[in-house]
């Protein structure tokens, strides 16, 4: 369903998606779109947030009180953090700006139809400078995170972005993977803290932890003088090749510590 008072923009959304396969309805406000919800089920929205007689937000909220619930993709001019982590709250799915290159509306389509992932994203604090979250250890879920924090930051240059982009979402792929064991009823916490001169960000997974010394599979891990050893630790173990993540985001921050039992990492990159 596309939920989109632009006629013109509603139609040429609807002509793209059923020009790619897809059944498609629009509607052009908030009341309209839970009244055909009843009539009909979905399986994505494409919610625009500034619509008469009830905004986006509101469907949105009105929509958690519902058994089941597409998957909703948010288009805003609104990219301010609150609208954001307010859409973060009651669960959206995806935020895109406008205006936007078709192409990316076809790939978020594609993508979100895709996967299963019905990850609920519990929002602790929400204040633009102060986010935490806790989220369930699902791969499927970094990406979606990663993208939210990441148009907190829209504002930075690309190259800062996309670094701290990549190290963030390395190091909560391996709390998930490796600290919760993949298992959506454990949880990640998640604190990103920013500053005019600096980005921090933490992350908690629910393991035990592990010491250097076992990672026999890490790049890190290696003898200083046997720089590929983790290669065959890898094959033995039938892991994907790679290793290389910790060394990656060592070179893409300023900063990065674990703690003792190292099952919480924090990084640091400095602004300027």
């Amino acid at each position: 369903m596309v939920v989109e008072d632009d006629r013109v923009l509603r139609h040429a959304l609807c002509k793209l998606l059923e020009g790619a396969g897809y059944g498609v309805a629009g509607v052009s406000d908030g009341r309209e779109a839970l009244q055909l919800l009843n009539r009909k089920k979905f399986d994505l929205m494409l919610l625009d947030i500034g619509l008469p007689r009830m905004n986006g937000l509101e469907v949105l909220a009105r929509l958690r009180a519902r058994k089941t619930r597409p998957k909703v993709v948010v288009m805003t001019v609104d990219d301010t953090p609150e609208t954001l982590l307010q859409a973060v709250r009651e669960q959206a799915y995806r935020y895109v700006k406008k205006p936007f290159a078709p192409n990316l509306i076809l790939e978020l389509v594609e993508g979100a139809l895709a996967v299963t992932d019905t990850a609920t994203i519990e929002v602790l604090s929400a204040r633009p400078n102060w986010v935490e979250l806790l989220v369930p250890c699902q791969l499927q879920v970094a990406e979606r995170i990663e993208a939210f924090l990441m148009e907190l930051k829209a504002d930075l240059p690309d190259e800062v972005r996309e670094s701290v982009g990549r190290a963030f979402r390395e190091l909560l792929c391996n709390a998930i993977e490796w600290g919760g064991k993949l298992d959506p009823n454990r949880k990640v916490r998640i604190a990103c803290l920013s500053t005019p001169r600096m980005l921090l960000y933490r992350i908690a997974d629910p393991g035990t932890g592990f010491r250097l010394e076992e990672l026999t599979h890490a790049a890190v891990g290696n003898p200083p003088d046997k720089p590929l050893e983790h290669v065959k630790a890898r094959n033995e173990k039938g892991l994907r090749p790679g290793g290389f993540g910790i060394q990656i985001v060592r070179a893409m921050v300023d900063d990065l510590l674990y703690n003792e039992a190292q099952n919480e990492v924090v990084f640091v990159k400095y602004l300027g």
